[in-house]
């Protein structure tokens, strides 16, 4: 009889039961999708971006699909990080998964004011800095496209945060490795990589963007090999954990992302096709090692041959 496959990841001090993680923006704030995935078999899960007060979000449409991927303008909506306390926190105090919540801003203050409401709750394991958002203390650019922004943000969130602090970086720069050193430098515990691609689709017969908004950011299978590349140059350049996402629809996307460096993944744009798909590829994983003979998934990482 085969010998079960050890499915465990430990990312800093936190601990997985598998490697798969539901991506924020993807899958609500969690209980959402509670009636159709058990999310204890998750090894955890993003919410979407809370910020410091409720945001409206953009204007519909904000999602349009293209060819081997979706493009999305939801604008950030969210019901703002009391409301989330109050509301869905107490509900997700009943699950065992990892839950972390993707926090995002306008400014450093705007950052600091959602992680310092987070740390007086109970339930959630730690943060995900969202660094691709303007900050408007800066001119409008992003933190994240800037070594020495990213830097400070890091730097004041990690004072800010008792809590496990993650970085979802930007494909959007010219060197990632070097956005990435600047984060786990200014005290960052692991590494996202990453957010989506900026990208459009014009309806010929308006004349007009598919969105509401004439840009949005490209996911789904189209950035995978995008994506896994800058998951590849960034674990060899940092020496805290990276987690990858993008375009992973099935098991042996999940092991790519492994070999590759990731310690684990998450998983996005694929939850607007099967809401389960975070359990069947739990399952894949399990059965890939299996048929290889891998007794722990850990021993995939970073196996790739150069």
């Amino acid at each position: 009889m085969a010998q079960p496959v050890d499915l465990r990841v430990r990312l800093g001090s936190l601990d997985f039961a598998n490697p798969i993680l539901a991506a924020s923006g993807t899958f609500g704030y969690g209980v959402e999708f509670a009636h159709l995935v058990d999310l204890n078999r998750l090894g955890g899960f993003v919410t979407k971006g809370l910020s410091a007060r409720p945001m409206a979000g953009a204007a519909a449409p904000r999602l349009a699909e293209t060819a081997g991927g979706l493009l999305n303008a939801v604008g950030l909506q969210n019901i703002g990080v009391e409301a989330f306390i109050r509301e869905k926190l107490p509900l997700l105090r009943k699950y065992r998964t990892v839950v972390l919540a993707n926090v995002f801003g306008s400014t450093p203050g705007e950052y600091i004011e959602v992680i310092q409401a987070l740390e007086r709750a109970e339930g959630v394991a730690g943060y995900e800095l969202n660094i691709s958002c303007p900050n408007t203390d800066g001119g409008g650019r992003e933190f994240g496209v800037d070594p020495e922004m990213t830097g400070r943000l890091v730097a004041q969130a990690r004072k800010a945060a008792k809590r496990p602090l993650w970085v979802k970086l930007s494909p959007n720069v010219t060197n990632i490795v070097t956005i990435a050193r600047a984060a786990e430098e200014s005290g960052a515990d692991a590494l996202t990589v990453a957010n989506t691609y900026p990208g459009m689709a014009i309806d010929i017969r308006t004349r007009r963007s598919h969105l509401g908004r004439l840009s949005g950011g490209l996911s789904g299978p189209a950035i995978k090999p995008l994506t896994l590349k800058l998951v590849w140059e960034t674990s060899r350049a940092v020496r805290i954990p990276v987690i990858g996402v993008g375009g992973i629809e099935k098991a042996e996307d999940v092991v790519e992302y492994l070999m590759a460096g990731a310690w684990a993944v998450q998983v996005g744009t694929a939850h607007f096709v099967n809401p389960a798909i975070g359990i069947e590829l739990v399952k894949g994983i399990e059965k890939l090692a299996t048929v290889n003979k891998v007794n722990n998934i850990n021993e995939l990482r970073g196996v790739l041959q150069t």
